[in-house]
């Protein structure tokens, strides 16, 4: 499954180029734009899926830093701060890593 089975490519392309500076990320106005809030939960899932990139059934910082190449390899990476506001916004059990509900509660809020 990719994320363009889901999501449309003209979509993603116009979410990476909102956040093509660095610090400019934000994450509601991104997963907007590429359309992923008006998703099902399903879809949401399946989603997360693509993102996990180890499988491990969550997202981990390390992944999380890479977040934008899993739409377009040629995107760039996210910095610290960005990685840092991303995961404190969506790991609500403190444990340093974003779980499926936890993502799926962050699109949809």
């Amino acid at each position: 499954m990719s994320l363009t089975s889901i999501l449309s490519p003209a979509d993603i392309a116009a979410a990476l180029r909102e956040c093509q500076a660095p610090d400019s990320f934000n994450h509601k106005k991104f997963f907007e734009t590429c359309g992923l809030t008006k998703k099902t939960a399903c879809q949401v899932k399946e989603i997360f899926g693509v993102l996990d990139n180890d499988s491990s059934g969550f997202i981990e910082k390390e992944e999380l830093c890479f977040f934008l190449q899993r739409f377009d390899p040629g995107a760039r990476v996210l910095t610290s701060s960005e990685t840092k506001t991303f995961l404190s916004a969506a790991d609500h059990d403190g444990d340093g890593k974003i779980g499926v509900d936890e993502f799926q509660e962050m699109v949809h809020s």
